[in-house]
């Protein structure tokens, strides 16, 4: 099964998640992930590997760690079957491989369908990025950049490649970002602070980003002076990035404004999505020296 490019439109603020089993529960991932998925290969086991990394397989020319997604999330092992499947992600400039119990269908869903999950949720409420409520049937969206990142912690926001130079203009320059992971905010709200970005609005999805500028409309007040420029992740409950900016691009007082899509979806195959709704530059997180060069470039290279 290999990903097939179905969203053939950009900004409707919908997506297409694999529905896939481990255990009893059923969970998704956003196809715009998926490279492919395939029957089980051999693996090869790997000495003194992370526990939830079973070994790596070879495919087409390429070695690639396999991660069980059933040790990731802390269930019993259980016995393979026939019904084992592999899922081949690409995303933060990563590709990686996921053993997963089954595969069932493919999804079209709105983000507005999917909440946010609860913090009272207990024990995988760091795993989980949305819930989908399906036909009296519930679909967690997994974090799988989580789960990278606690294999491969290398693989989350560097804040040491930041070059050192903090620009006394970043300070009066306000900003928002967008992302809907508390983890990544933090990360993110640090690392800007860092290179003099002093005046930082986040948003935990592009609704709330709406809501905010339609705010300062009500208040009288212009949403392309109060804001300088808007970063945003694409993958968030109730409205994702693509939709956003192409909200943002739509609206005559707002198109001004330059909008960053910082995503781990930033790859060769999907810029084109983000083209065309209009974003001003993408970058792949977790390049966050990249991000603030852009920013930089739309904020100060133009004046």
């Amino acid at each position: 099964m290999v990903r097939n490019d179905i969203l053939l439109e950009s900004g409707t603020n919908e997506l297409e998640i694999v529905e896939f089993i481990v255990g009893n529960n059923k969970f998704g991932i956003n196809v715009m992930k998926v490279k492919e998925i395939i029957q089980p290969l051999p693996v090869t086991n790997v000495p003194h590997a992370h526990p939830f990394v079973e070994g790596i397989i070879e495919l087409r020319g390429e070695v690639l760690p396999v991660v069980n997604v059933a040790r990731a999330l802390g269930y019993d092992e259980m016995e393979r079957t026939e019904k084992d499947k592999l899922i081949v992600t690409e995303f933060n400039k990563l590709k990686v491989v996921f053993r997963v119990h089954a595969v069932t269908q493919i999804h079209r869903v709105s983000w507005s369908q999917i909440e946010k999950p609860s913090d009272m949720y207990q024990g995988m409420e760091t795993q989980i990025t949305g819930v989908v409520k399906m036909h009296d049937e519930m679909i967690l969206l997994l974090d799988f950049e989580r789960i990278v990142i606690d294999i491969h912690p290398e693989s989350a926001i560097q804040k040491e490649k930041l070059k050192h130079d903090v620009k006394d203009a970043r300070s009066d320059k306000k900003l928002i970002a967008a992302e809907d992971s508390p983890l990544l905010r933090r990360l993110l709200r640090e690392t800007l602070t860092e290179a003099g970005f002093k005046q930082i609005e986040f948003f935990e999805n592009g609704q709330e980003v709406i809501d905010y500028l339609n705010g300062l409309k009500d208040q009288g007040k212009e949403a392309a002076e109060e804001v300088d420029l808007i970063i945003t992740d694409i993958e968030m409950p109730q409205m994702d990035g693509l939709h956003l900016t192409k909200r943002i691009k739509e609206t005559p007082e707002w198109e001004s404004i330059p909008v960053i899509v910082f995503s781990s979806l930033i790859t060769d195959d999907l810029k084109h999505k983000g083209q065309q709704v209009g974003v001003d530059a993408q970058v792949s997180k977790p390049e966050i020296h990249i991000l603030v060069e852009k920013i930089d470039e739309l904020l100060f290279d133009t004046e």
